[in-house]
């Protein structure tokens, strides 16, 4: 039986990476719903993968107006919403010395205030009962170098699971956190020159515990567990999925 079956997700970057990963999961599960992203070119890609019950929409989640517009257009077409996935979000890197106001504010704005309007907007549009998944990082808990912004956000993000849990309890919609560690999404492209990401990957998977670096699909086993009725006593609780990183590693 599928764990997942006749719920609405609304999984926010869900065009790549993780958050496709978690879509993709969902799919398997027999969930529908949508995935937002701000690239067109990767929605339809995603889209056209996860089939005829899910749909797409272009939207930018920092921006208050975008995210009414998913999901009235989800409870549209849809009708009510089961889940709520905020994963959109960015690592910044930079160092306290050389991180600017300018970059401070857009690094909050996408890893942080996006994830607290994401849910508020949600809310009008949500069963009770709901599941509500965020995505955190292990950098929450290790100071990586040059990851200081970032992993402030994702600190405030897991604090998140457990307000949110106590603010919706009335309405018995539980908010968790999934902390991932690293992952093999397209971020790496980001950070690293092409020809070089192969053994970046190669150096990580060496660090990690369990000696290789994470997967979107185990990202999205875990959403799974916390999207479906198996997790009905779990709220406010942090899942890390990060190989061992944050618990092992010297």
């Amino acid at each position: 039986m599928n764990k997942l079956e006749n719920k609405v997700a609304v999984i926010t970057g869900g065009n790549s990476g993780i958050g496709f990963g978690i879509a993709e999961a969902f799919k398997n599960e027999g969930a529908v719903g949508v995935i937002v992203g701000r690239n067109q070119e990767t929605l339809n890609s995603a889209v056209a993968q996860l089939g005829d019950n899910f749909i797409a929409i272009n939207a930018d989640v920092t921006n208050l107006a975008d995210l009414e517009r998913v999901f009235a257009t989800t409870a549209e077409r849809f009708g009510k919403i089961d889940v709520i996935v905020a994963n959109a979000g960015a690592g910044t890197v930079g160092t306290v010395a050389d991180i600017s106001e300018a970059d401070y504010n857009k690094t909050m704005d996408l890893n942080l205030k996006s994830v607290y309007f994401t849910v508020n907007k949600a809310l009008p549009y949500m069963n009770n009962g709901g599941s509500i998944i965020l995505i955190g990082s292990n950098a929450a808990h290790r100071a990586y170098p040059n990851f200081t912004l970032y992993g402030a956000a994702k600190a405030a993000v897991i604090f998140f699971a457990k307000a949110f849990s106590s603010d919706l309890l009335g309405r018995k919609i539980r908010a968790n956190v999934i902390t991932p560690g690293t992952t093999d999404t397209p971020a790496f492209e980001k950070f690293v020159p092409l020809e070089q990401i192969e053994a970046v990957k190669t150096h990580f998977a060496g660090e990690m515990p369990i000696g290789r670096i994470g997967q979107p699909s185990d990202i999205g086993k875990t959403a799974v567990f916390l999207a479906s009725d198996d997790s009905s006593f779990i709220l406010g609780a942090e899942i890390i999925v990060d190989g061992g990183m944050t618990y092992l590693s010297k």
